[in-house]
């Protein structure tokens, strides 16, 4: 019975220790991929950076013979060809966008990116974004809580044609929670078509999955959604304590 009772102490300490171990690896693996996600996320954010300055420095070195080409228009009072060549150049200005750096690697990946994705299909992205970090929150459940509230913005805007297609973002801190509002332009209400918010898409039992993942994210880290309309815009909002 006491070698019996040895053996069982003997196994359950070692028991403990293999759980230990074991919860250790799993935080090292954790913190491995976080680390390997935000190193990706680095550099793909370097690609963008030096594209962007490609351009601008293309923009600039062709500037002088753009300026020359409107002055020649102008004295020679071609003034039409002037304003279409102006216009052919704030064109590719607008094409030009400027990088959006938070501070937060992930959030500058995810907003940079589908802020581009926006304006390829020709909506209009305003942001006021604060440095934020979202820590306590896991980078899986970050990137599919603010992918799924701005790919539902840039859908119903590709679908509005009354209105001007516009998708405002405010990422803030106020009254101790970390806040994401997303606003898209509306011609009519959603709400009172859709109280329930299910998704327009063919596939049924994809209805709403989108809006029900984004609670739930929230829910797990004791946060709360709302979703409204007001002054023309339907209003997303993720509130994160801190």
């Amino acid at each position: 019975m006491k070698k019996y009772r040895d053996l069982k102490k003997e196994y359950d300490a070692l028991d403990e220790k293999y759980r230990k171990l074991f919860a250790e690896k799993s935080e090292l693996e954790y913190e491995f991929m976080k680390l390997k996600d935000e190193r990706e996320h680095v550099q793909e954010q370097d690609a963008q950076i030096r594209t962007l300055h490609q351009s601008i420095r293309r923009l600039k070195h062709d500037m002088k013979n753009h300026l020359m080409i409107i002055g020649s228009y102008i004295n020679g009072k071609d003034y039409d060809s002037a304003k279409e060549y102006t216009s052919e150049i704030l064109d590719k200005l607008n094409a030009v966008h400027s990088y959006i750096e938070t501070g937060n690697s992930l959030l500058n990946h995810i907003v940079n990116e589908k802020f581009e994705a926006a304006r390829r299909k020709g909506i209009l992205i305003k942001a006021e974004i604060e440095t934020l970090s979202f820590e306590k929150m896991k980078s899986m459940d970050f990137s599919s809580m603010l992918t799924n509230i701005l790919d539902n913005a840039i859908e119903a805007s590709e679908k509005e044609n009354d209105v001007k297609k516009e998708i405002i973002i405010n990422i803030y801190q106020k009254c101790g929670y970390e806040i994401i509002c997303v606003k898209n332009r509306i011609g009519k209400s959603v709400l009172q078509q859709n109280p329930q918010l299910f998704s327009s898409k063919e596939e049924s039992e994809k209805h709403g999955m989108g809006i029900l993942q984004t609670k739930e994210i929230a829910e797990k880290y004791q946060g709360m959604c709302d979703f409204h309309e007001e002054a023309g815009f339907f209003c997303a909002s993720v509130f994160i304590p801190e």
